[in-house]
């Protein structure tokens, strides 16, 4: 992170361990805000009191190593933002007047989505703010991690019946809600069916009838120029003596005929010639036909229209056309059946829907055993990690309850809520001493104590929790002696699956880090400034010494940070 202008810090960069980091320094010195940045990173909330005195603004910057198919890696490319090389960039910007600022990725997006980010990316143990496993979702999720096999196989089960039961479920409310709808649908098909069934209409029987109506409309014209035409091409039998186009083409072919056979090409106009007579002998006696069996029936001509009439109150309803009508009649005749069917389909699914429930009351049923269990083996041994971390008295246990809901799934004899997880909601429980009642672990702690919790509680979780980093903030607080090596030892066993970082003032915990950063204010007389070094060697060995001793240079107090330090490596 490189964290300019917030609080003391006014230009300074922390590079954390993959394994384990602990940041050591005086009182008032800025660690906390090293904890207040990782907490801007993650969405949290902006304050304008956290800008530096005459800074127009704070900025976070953040470089997070992740997964290209890590939840957080896919959510943030879903918002537009890009991965550098498996590398995410992450800012924040707060202004004095209180405006905030995030990107991600390089994209600018709302802090939302930082904090959507955060319970993929970072655990926050703290006095004050407490992420992560203090949600009962969480806790139920690591339960089911911790429980493996157990869990994993009857929920595959239990999910994809969930899945088919809320389909279900949902066609037969679609079915039974809608009933009314159905009906009335049911009803205008049958209504079109049966006016369509009474007309009887043929496939282009509207085009056929149009042109039979032009016909019959127009049948004297149509007669009397047929009849002309027939007159002007085979002669008319009142007038003898007018020339007509057959006589008059037979002759040319005659007079063709005669000569033909001196020259080709005049032959070959014989032949049209020839062609032309036999083709208006053709068209004449056509003519002649269609004059004598033109219907000029008036009935007829009555008849037409109203049928005309009877297809043309179909096709405006139900097509612009009759091939359109007869496709509508097909396709409301499949969808009435399916309608009419739906009194069946209901019936199938009602059979489906309660076998599907009984099902899902036993999957349920064979979860909420392998939670017991497996709760009963977590809490024993989160119990064990309290007892040498200063809390001997505390008990840890699982609650695992369910919620009556007479629309759920009978589970031992109790009709219970049901969701995609089973019937189980699970809250982690603490006692901290005899003969206190087990309480939420937020309620049931102080700050201290519930740093302490949640370390144990990580520490029995390393490497089923998703989370690859853990912030721990004064984790240590009231703790001395044994318990304090006690906390480092186990904070250096959880960073072997994850990252974690500390804010500690204990040289008991810090000996056990793999990096120490020193957070340290310096004063040139009017501005302070917060410098964060990584200490190596020597100068590791003083700031514990100072931290045992409050004397860098006492040398039983060097002796006690080089023999912390020994411990420590001998130990890892």
């Amino acid at each position: 992170m490189r964290i300019r202008s917030l609080g003391v810090i006014d230009d300074a960069v922390v590079e954390l361990s993959p394994g384990f980091t602990a940041v050591t320094g005086e009182t008032g010195a800025g660690k906390t805000m090293v904890v207040t940045s990782l907490g801007l990173l993650l969405g949290g909330r902006a304050d304008p009191a956290l800008v530096r005195i005459g800074a127009k603004s704070a900025v976070v910057e953040g470089r997070i190593r992740v997964s290209g198919d890590a939840p957080a890696a896919l959510r943030a490319e879903e918002a537009g933002a890009e991965l550098d090389e498996g590398t995410l960039l992450i800012s924040r910007t707060v202004s004095a007047e209180g405006r905030s600022r995030a990107h991600l990725g390089g994209r600018s997006v709302p802090v939302g989505m930082l904090s959507e980010l955060a319970d993929e990316l970072v655990a926050v143990h703290g006095q004050t703010d407490q992420q992560g496993l203090l949600r009962p979702a969480r806790q139920r999720e690591a339960l089911d991690r911790y429980a493996g096999d157990a869990v994993t196989g009857p929920h595959a089960k239990y999910a994809a019946a969930y899945r088919r039961l809320r389909a279900v479920a949902g066609e037969l409310d679609e079915l039974t809600t809608r009933a009314r709808e159905r009906a009335q649908e049911a009803d205008l098909l049958r209504f079109g069916l049966d006016e369509i069934a009474a007309v009887e209409p043929r496939a282009g029987e509207d085009v056929e009838l149009a042109a039979e109506a032009e016909r019959l409309g127009h049948a004297e014209a149509l007669a009397s120029a047929a009849s002309l035409a027939h007159a002007a091409l085979a002669g008319n039998p009142e007038d003898p003596e007018a020339v007509d186009a057959t006589t008059l083409v037979a002759g040319a072919g005659r007079a063709l005929d005669a000569v033909r056979a001196h020259d080709p090409a005049l032959a070959a106009l014989a032949d049209r010639m020839g062609e032309i007579s036999i083709l208006l002998g053709d068209v004449a006696g056509e003519l002649a036909g269609y004059a004598d069996n033109l219907d000029a029936d008036p009935l007829r001509l009555a008849a037409v229209e109203e049928r005309r009439a009877a297809l043309t109150q179909l096709t405006r309803k139900y097509g612009e056309d009759i091939a359109a009508v007869l496709a509508w009649a097909e396709q409301g005749a499949a969808r009435l059946t399916e309608l009419d069917g739906d009194d069946d389909r209901i019936g199938e699914l009602t059979a489906e829907r309660d076998a599907l429930r009984r099902e899902l009351a036993e999957l349920a049923q064979a979860l909420t055993d392998a939670r017991t269990e497996a709760a009963a083996r977590f809490a024993e041994a989160v119990t064990e990690e309290l007892a040498s971390l200063a809390m001997p008295h505390a008990r840890v246990s699982f609650a695992i309850r369910q919620t009556e809901d007479p629309d759920g799934v009978e589970v031992g004899g109790r009709t219970v809520a049901y969701g995609p997880y089973g019937v189980d909601e699970v809250e982690l429980l603490l006692a901290p001493h005899p003969g206190a009642p087990p309480r939420p672990i937020a309620k049931g702690a102080s700050g201290g104590e519930l740093s302490r919790v949640m370390l144990a509680v990580e520490v029995v979780f390393a490497g089923t929790d998703p989370v690859p980093t853990y912030l721990f903030d004064e984790v240590d607080a009231g703790v001395g002696g044994k318990a304090a090596v006690e906390i480092g030892r186990r904070l250096a066993k959880l960073a072997k699956s994850a990252q974690v970082v500390v804010v500690t003032h204990l040289p008991q915990v810090a000996a056990f880090a793999d990096r120490q950063l020193l957070v340290e204010k310096t004063n040139d007389g009017s501005v302070t400034r917060s410098g964060v070094t990584a200490l190596e060697g020597e100068d590791r060995v003083r700031e514990l010494s100072r931290m045992l001793a409050g004397q860098e240079d006492s040398q039983t107090a060097r002796a006690h940070a080089e023999e912390l330090l020994a411990a420590a490596r001998a130990d890892g």
